[in-house]
């Protein structure tokens, strides 16, 4: 192992092609893994900000925030059915909102929820009817503190009280307001949407301790009326969220495998212009697993390098990206991970190379007769 790093160190310029093609496929795949991120993100924040264990639709809604209607009959049952959970109503409804001095035509896309257990990062207590949180991706849209912002075609008023992060849903950005606002919106700008008094689209069940509500105690409950899903399970559910995250995986998987290629060639060629130098090595008593374990080193270092490198320009990205121009978030979790698969490529990119460092023979190495 002293032989390959005293080799790295001194003749640094022997691995240079290697450690620029490894450095531009650790940017693609944590491009790659950002990008997977954000789109995530950009679907799933207002369920992933909900401070619940469970999220209940109708049955026939096909787990679809849009579809689902609860009636208070059936509210009570779920009620009934959680114990000593907390049970709160939510709804939502997606319109376009037009902001002051700006043309009646340049209309920002949001979702507007009633809640009435708090997301993550809000008060308790919904804010008073005709006031809604907005999500801080729509900072780069324009909207401030205090704005009025005009929703759909009936241009219902609602007056942005404060912000909230990470709480996009379906690519878009938030406003929460509590029932009796969503209520009213939707009666004004979609007429057929409008629901009665107690109606929400889904409930979601909050229990600190686990045990006083389960999905299928709940369902049973409701003969049948409603499904219950974890968190988790509701955003697994959201159209797109899978086919996005197996898509990318996939183009993830291939460019690992590039990686691996590209170490295996670039190993592999350099044994063979070593062959002599270990011929020597093995001839003075050096063994076949030392040699290669220096030649594992090097592979590690090189990776290691060209994960920082990419590393370093994926947080650039995301500290340079407006919020809300392109979906790209660099999380540790997502950087660690690509690190794991580079060197995970690495590895076994250089054991392509164990075979020829164990044929290699001293007599014949050096120009003997065997």
């Amino acid at each position: 192992m002293k032989l390959g790093w005293k080799e790295l160190v001194r003749r640094p310029g022997r691995f240079a092609a290697a450690g620029a093609i490894l450095a531009l496929i650790a940017v693609l795949l944590m491009f790659l893994g950002g990008l997977l991120d954000g789109l995530i993100a950009n679907s799933t924040g207002a369920l992933r900000a909900q401070r619940a264990d469970l999220i209940v639709y109708s049955s026939t809604s096909k787990d679809s925030l849009v579809r689902s209607r609860i009636e208070p009959a059936v509210r009570t049952q779920v009620e009934d059915a959680a114990g000593g959970a907390t049970v709160g109503g939510l709804g939502s409804v997606q319109l376009g909102a037009r902001l002051p001095d700006r043309s009646q035509r340049d209309l920002v896309p949001v979702v507007l929820f009633g809640y009435e257990l708090a997301p993550r990062d809000l008060p308790a207590d919904p804010p008073a009817d005709g006031e809604v949180y907005a999500d801080s991706s729509l900072r780069s849209e324009g909207v401030t503190e205090g704005m009025v912002l005009k929703l759909g075609p009936a241009r219902t008023e609602v007056k942005v009280i404060g912000f909230l992060p990470d709480s996009q849903f379906s690519g878009q950005g938030t406003l929460w307001g509590n029932l009796a606002t969503w209520q009213q919106v939707v009666a004004a700008n979609r007429p057929d949407a409008a629901v009665d008094d107690g109606v929400v689209q889904a409930l979601v069940i909050r229990d600190g301790s686990g045990s006083a509500a389960t999905p299928q105690a709940i369902e049973r409950a409701t003969d049948g009326a409603t499904h219950a899903l974890t968190i988790d399970e509701a955003i697994a559910a959201l159209p797109g969220v899978s086919q996005q995250q197996a898509t990318i995986n996939q183009i993830i998987g291939l460019t690992v495998v590039v990686a691996i290629v590209v170490v295996a060639l670039f190993f592999a060629l350099l044994t063979v212009e070593r062959t002599g130098l270990y011929g020597v090595l093995k001839a003075i008593g050096a063994s076949s697993r030392s040699l290669f374990a220096g030649v594992l080193l090097q592979a590690v270092v090189l990776t290691l390098v060209a994960s920082a490198l990419g590393a370093a320009a994926a947080l650039a990205l995301d500290a340079l990206v407006p919020p809300g121009a392109i979906p790209f978030t660099a999380t540790p979790a997502r950087l660690v991970s690509s690190t794991v698969s580079l060197l995970f490529a690495a590895v076994v990119g250089c054991a392509f190379s164990l075979r020829r460092v164990l044929k290699v023979d001293p007599a014949t190495a050096i120009g003997g007769t065997p």
